[in-house]
């Protein structure tokens, strides 16, 4: 299954991406890689805050050089850091994860977060492979946040991107519509993505119609609410009553109904799994996959489920910063 849509003709790409969050270590990311890949994922969805992209560019660069997938077959995302917002630093962090990733291009490169961070550039070496520590993930609880960096100049570098041919589509990620709507003001090239928090529990439908109305297409992650990541305490998505109940009518897993709720509402889905059995499952109408389609009354009793509960809350990492981003 590819997604299209009407509203934005300028992309297409497979509807059920693979994460690679949290999937640590080369025997895993080659195991996890390589059995998306057999089972039919054809968009891969990385970052360098993951720390593993030079692993995955090395699984992808084998499969490529052995004829098993050309370049094209595959979508890849990936997205840039806090550290590197500043126009003049953009495309030394998109040439690092290329170097990374051993690719020419990438299909869709993003903005990870709307907060930029003080520099830092000596993280950009591309004669090594990967990160030396994880340095670009911490802002120090938002000490390292550079309030003078203008999202429209670093939207300026991702379009020096597009123009370059480094990358085919730009975009962002965790993008409240004040936010989007601040950088569509005088966007040359606008957004193709917004990739965000979202799942039963985080509906965000006035950001949704907001997308919708403006042709950027949201894409879905952490569908099924984090439930490798998730902390002591919080909420279990796969263990709703609700949704076990309307897994149990279609004769599916929570996690396939979440994943079809999604893609019932037009959003596509980053699903992380390094479990070949997760992965295979998650695979919800897709080609040779379940077909699974929630009825109206379903969806909504799906939507009485929206607490707004977000598993990751950036506003507690940078409480330095001294105000909500999304609230």
């Amino acid at each position: 299954m590819n997604l299209t849509s009407s509203c934005l003709s300028r992309l297409t790409m497979p509807a059920i991406g693979l994460g690679t969050l949290a999937i640590d270590g080369r025997e895993a990311v080659t195991i996890a890689i390589q059995s998306a890949l057999k089972l039919g994922y054809r968009r891969i969805d990385c970052a360098p805050v993951y720390f593993n992209e030079h692993l995955i560019g090395d699984v992808l660069a084998e499969e490529f050089q052995h004829g098993r997938l050309n370049r094209d077959e595959v979508y890849l995302t990936s997205k840039l850091a806090c550290p590197f917002h500043q126009r003049e630093h953009v495309e030394l962090a998109l040439r690092k994860t290329l170097s990374d990733l051993r690719v020419d291009y990438l299909d869709l490169y993003l903005i990870h977060w709307p907060v930029a961070w003080q520099p830092m550039l000596q993280a950009l070496d591309t004669t090594k492979r990967g990160y030396e520590n994880e340095d670009i993930d911490s802002s120090l609880n938002g000490k390292l946040i550079d309030p003078s960096v203008s999202v429209h100049d670093t939207w300026a570098g991702m379009e020096g991107l597009v123009d370059k041919g480094l990358v085919k589509q730009i975009g962002v990620s965790n993008f409240p519509v004040i936010l989007l709507h601040e950088l569509m003001t005088k966007s040359r090239i606008p957004p193709a993505v917004n990739q965000v928090e979202l799942h039963p529990y985080l509906q965000q439908p006035k950001l949704l119609k907001y997308c919708r109305k403006r042709g950027v297409h949201v894409q879905a992650y952490s569908p099924l609410g984090t439930p490798g990541l998730k902390e002591e305490g919080e909420p279990n998505l796969l263990e709703d009553p609700l949704l076990s109940q309307i897994a149990a009518a279609h004769g599916a897993s929570v996690a396939q109904i979440c994943i079809a709720w999604a893609l019932q509402q037009g959003t596509s889905v980053v699903a992380k799994s390094a479990s070949p059995k997760h992965q295979k499952e998650n695979m919800v109408n897709v080609d040779g996959y379940p077909t699974i389609t929630l009825s109206d009354k379903e969806i909504t009793e799906i939507e009485s489920l929206d607490r707004g509960y977000r598993f990751f809350r950036p506003d507690d990492w940078w409480d330095e910063l001294a105000m909500a981003v999304f609230d």
